[in-house]
């Protein structure tokens, strides 16, 4: 009996064994099986990975910027400066030098001749026709700016400098002075720009 006793538990202990063996190799096996599958699935994860990124990145990336400025003219740096030289002359309806003293559009007609050679004439609204439309955002130093200031179109006419200003002889303070575009009265009135120079 007690050798009998004593068979058991060893068979046991084999049995158990045996067992963990059977498992081990089962896990083995498995694990050989789906080594394959892992990377095949890793291969397609990383697929729709780079997928989601390429289409993240062509989603984002900035559209190349169109540079729209039009060159600086030479001639409409002269006028430009001619016309800062000018700040303080006196304010005359109808005056045509400064001498006598300046109103909007003899100021134009003035500069223009004098600092680009170009003969440019009348009131305001005929200056506005004779000139090419350019959009406001395309403004150089030299190009005139038009505003309604009498109830009436291209009442008004100034010289644009830069920098949102232009320079112009407003009948009010009585003197040629700098102004800024985005003014409230200015910017309300505003009708359109047009230029004497070639791009």
């Amino acid at each position: 009996m007690e050798a009998a006793a004593g068979v058991v538990p060893a068979a046991r202990h084999i049995g158990a064994a045996s067992a963990a063996g059977v498992c081990a190799g089962l896990s083995y096996g498995i694990a050989l099986i789906l080594a394959p599958m892992r990377r095949q699935i890793r291969c397609a994860l990383l697929s729709v990975l780079l997928l989601v990124l390429a289409g993240g990145c062509a989603s984002r990336l900035p559209a190349p910027a169109v540079e729209d400025r039009r060159a600086v003219s030479e001639k409409g740096q002269e006028v430009m400066l001619y016309a800062l030289g000018l700040i303080d002359t006196g304010y005359r309806f109808g005056g045509k030098n400064p001498e006598a003293g300046l109103d909007c559009s003899g100021m134009v007609s003035y500069i223009y001749h004098r600092a680009a050679g170009l003969r440019v004439t009348g009131s305001a609204s005929d200056i506005a026709r004779q000139g090419r439309p350019v959009d406001r955002s395309r403004l150089q130093p030299g190009d005139l700016v038009f505003f309604n200031t009498r109830n009436a179109p291209f009442s008004h006419v100034g010289i644009f400098i830069g920098d949102d200003r232009f320079v112009h002889a407003p009948s009010g303070n009585g003197r040629v002075r700098i102004d800024q575009l985005s003014a409230r009265y200015y910017a309300q009135r505003f009708e359109a720009a047009r230029t004497y120079f070639l791009d």
